[in-house]
């Protein structure tokens, strides 16, 4: 059978989005893999499923799959795509939807400029929420990769994030350190490892290193975090601004217990067939 999709991408971090409510088709991590080959299939950082709601409290059902086959709970950027994708497509007329995900349930705002705000819910803080392997909560953690001793803030936001602090960007190890944190035994589900540069109180540089993709253009749940990080150590006020290589989210976030929102933009690059 031929399977329509919308290639799409958020800040360059891309997608491939495919309705299943209007088509139907059982999508396989085998599937995620195949499509996900930037030289043999469509090229993706994650695959996003459209899908009805478990819940009747909600609209849709939302699932993501890594370029590697693996399922993830939460992904920020790809919520503002799939936003668009839905009312873009006419599967709602609603400007506010909630959304069902592996993570929990999020809330999306689709502006009148174009822009699309995500109500990411409270940034979980308790270590075996994360999950991460720590006698206690704190602001930080010792962490020890390969000789080294890092220091982390460890962060979910639906799907675990290890924030560390760097001086220069640019010179940042992110693909020396990334993967190892990604696997470091004290993250049992792996991590997504961000790396954090505060330029002032209200705006931060961040690269991040994404489980089962490696480093993408940006990371929406990543820069949420950051900016949680940087707002509980005092180096940064709310809201803040978060650049990405691929541009610019807008974060806010009023301190424990509240929810994180994220602004930024969704935008579709083009539309296609596969054969399931």
């Amino acid at each position: 059978m031929l399977l329509r999709f919308t290639k799409m991408h958020g800040l360059g971090n891309d997608f491939m989005v495919i309705d299943l409510i209007s088509q139907h088709a059982h999508i396989q991590p085998k599937h995620a893999r195949q499509w996900g080959d930037r030289h043999t299939g469509v090229g993706f950082d994650q695959l996003l499923l459209v899908e009805p709601p478990h819940d009747p409290d909600v609209d849709f059902r939302y699932r993501i799959f890594n370029s590697d086959g693996s399922e993830v709970e939460q992904c920020g950027n790809g919520a503002r795509c799939f936003a668009r994708f839905v009312l873009d497509k006419r599967l709602t007329t609603k400007r506010r939807i909630r959304v069902e995900t592996k993570g929990g349930v999020i809330e999306l705002n689709i502006r009148a400029d174009g822009q699309i705000g995500v109500d990411m819910g409270p940034p979980r803080l308790v270590p075996s929420e994360i999950p991460f392997q720590a006698d206690a909560e704190a602001l930080s953690y010792p962490l020890k990769v390969d000789g080294q001793q890092l220091e982390i803030a460890a962060i979910s936001m639906g799907n675990p994030h290890a924030v560390l602090r760097v001086d220069d960007l640019d010179k940042a190890p992110v693909h020396e350190l990334g993967p190892r944190i990604e696997h470091h035994p004290r993250f049992p589900q792996r991590v997504n490892a961000g790396f954090l540069q505060v330029v002032d109180r209200q705006h931060a540089r961040l690269r991040v290193w994404e489980r089962g993709a490696g480093e993408t253009q940006a990371c929406g749940t990543g820069a949420c975090a950051a900016a949680v990080a940087a707002i509980r150590r005092g180096w940064m006020d709310s809201p803040v601004q978060i650049d990405l290589p691929g541009g610019r989210l807008s974060i806010e976030w009023a301190g424990p217990g509240q929810p994180v929102m994220m602004t930024g933009p969704a935008v579709r690059v083009y539309e296609g067939q596969v054969r399931l």
